[in-house]
């Protein structure tokens, strides 16, 4: 059975708030209230260059002190507002008591169009605060919707933590220099290459400040797109078995950049969420005995988009390298003369023992680790299995698409001389939050299957070391 690959177009799942980037540069915005809050929220529009107008009836030192400010950006309205003084605002801030005077605001700012947020009122508020990380040019705005900004909060104190504040001097360079890049005659895949470029420089060396080196590394990248310009490639890149945090970072790169991503049924959404939104995806799934895609048309497809310039990412569950049909891929692409890359991952049968907390290669029970496919080219047990090596007491084996032959596969290794009582787990959807894990024996396994409905993909894990797994998934 064989289908054809399916674009799969990304979507956006619900959000709460539109998060949006407003410039307030010269723009007027009113601030009604001289509280805490409302001076804060003052100080914060004066700093993204709008002109502040702050209606309160009395003056307070911390309300002096900001109008005080160099640049004159702020200014003190010494009564109560009027509704004139909504007239031409972009933005409108409030601290009032009480829902009547609330509702009042709320309605005439929006009798004249004007966006409005009360402190404290979100029922309200036409826009919300968020926690803010500043980097400027380089902001990160963070919202819970209101719900919990302790949250907020707690969240920006992470990224503040792994944002260097020496980002700031290359997002200023980027906007300097950025007239440079726009001014070539360059293709969109040259620009973005070219920035990526840069944009690595800045993640190596963070905390150097870009200067006269750095302008000449731009514009060298700049002339060597008008010479060669970039073509497309491939990359080779493992999901992991299920967990998206198990995601190497240059994986989440590859994604970031990807201009088309071909990718398994079996990869979950959460990895895809990874990718650059602009992306094409395309589903070319391919599962044991189910309708899949051919094998040489995910070739054909990969090598064709390749050679009209984009960067491919085929991206496989577990890792590209096991079981993968890498090699196939591999060799199509250096015939076409197409560069590609492995990215690795996180394999199924790594996934699974981490979940279960047990060593496969346990010292007092494993000198040998070795892992099979159950499926041959023909969709049946392989005919040249070693059964004498896989029944070996000292080694803990690994099978994967193995579901539809565990029967056949117990028989032969008991054949082949391994005790029937030989710890066995069956983990379905490994390291997800689907996971299943069944401890059983080499006799009993092919029964687990027969009595529980495991649809999703299963990995077999036997041998003596199978008895140090923890037995329960940790709450």
């Amino acid at each position: 059975m064989s289908r054809s690959p399916v674009s799969q177009p990304a979507r956006i799942a619900p959000l709460a708030v539109l998060p949006v980037f407003y410039r307030l540069t010269g723009k007027p915005v009113l601030v009604i209230g001289a509280s805490q809050a409302a001076l804060w929220k003052a100080e914060l529009l004066a700093s993204t260059g709008a002109e502040v107008r702050i209606a309160a009836p009395e003056a307070n030192d911390a309300l002096a002190q900001l109008c005080a400010r160099d640049d004159a950006s702020v200014r003190h309205l010494a009564r109560s507002w009027h509704e004139a003084d909504l007239d031409g605002i972009a933005l409108v801030v409030a601290d009032v008591e009480g829902d009547e005077q609330a509702a009042d605001l709320a309605a005439a700012a929006r009798r004249v169009g004007t966006p409005v947020n009360i402190v404290d009122r979100p029922a309200f508020c036409d826009f919300q605060f968020g926690a803010v990380v500043n980097r400027s040019p380089l902001v990160v705005g963070i919202s819970t919707d209101g719900a919990v900004p302790v949250f907020a909060q707690a969240i920006r104190s992470r990224i503040e933590m792994l944002l260097p504040t020496g980002f700031q001097k290359w997002a200023e360079a980027a906007r300097n220099w950025r007239p440079l890049v726009q001014a070539r005659d360059l293709s969109l895949q040259a620009r973005r290459t070219i920035w990526e470029r840069f944009v690595n420089a800045a993640f190596r060396h963070p905390d150097r400040t870009p200067g006269e080196a750095e302008r000449a590394d731009l514009l060298a990248g700049i002339e060597q797109q008008k010479r060669n310009p970039a073509l497309g490639s491939v990359a080779l890149v493992g999901a992991g078995p299920g967990d998206p945090e198990l995601l190497t970072l240059k994986a989440v790169r590859a994604l970031q950049s990807a201009d088309v991503i071909l990718h398994d049924d079996l990869v979950s959404q959460e990895v895809l969420d990874f990718a650059r939104r602009e992306a094409e995806r395309i589903i070319t799934g391919k599962r044991g005995h189910r309708p899949s895609c051919k094998q040489d048309d995910i070739n054909a497809l990969m090598v064709s988009l390749a050679r009209d310039g984009k960067r491919v990412v085929r991206l496989k569950g577990g890792d590209p390298l096991i079981f993968g049909r890498a090699g196939e891929e591999i060799a199509a692409c250096r015939a076409a003369g197409v560069a590609v890359e492995v990215i690795p991952g996180i394999t199924a049968a790594s996934g699974a023992a981490a979940s279960l907390e047990v060593s496969l290669t346990h010292r007092d029970h494993a000198r040998r680790l070795q892992y099979i496919t159950a499926h041959a080219k023909n969709g049946k047990l392989p005919d040249d299995l070693d059964w004498k090596s896989l029944a070996d007491p000292a080694a803990t084996t690994a099978i994967y698409m193995g579901k539809l032959v565990v029967a056949e596969v117990a028989t032969r290794l008991l054949e082949a001389g391994m005790a029937v009582d030989t710890p066995a787990i069956i983990v379905e959807y490994a390291t997800h939050v689907r996971e299943r894990r069944f401890h059983t024996t080499i006799g009993e396994m092919a029964g687990v299957f027969a009595a529980n409905q495991l649809d999703g993909p299963c990995i077999i894990l036997f041998g003596q070391a199978m008895s140090e797994a923890r037995p329960d998934r940790p709450s």
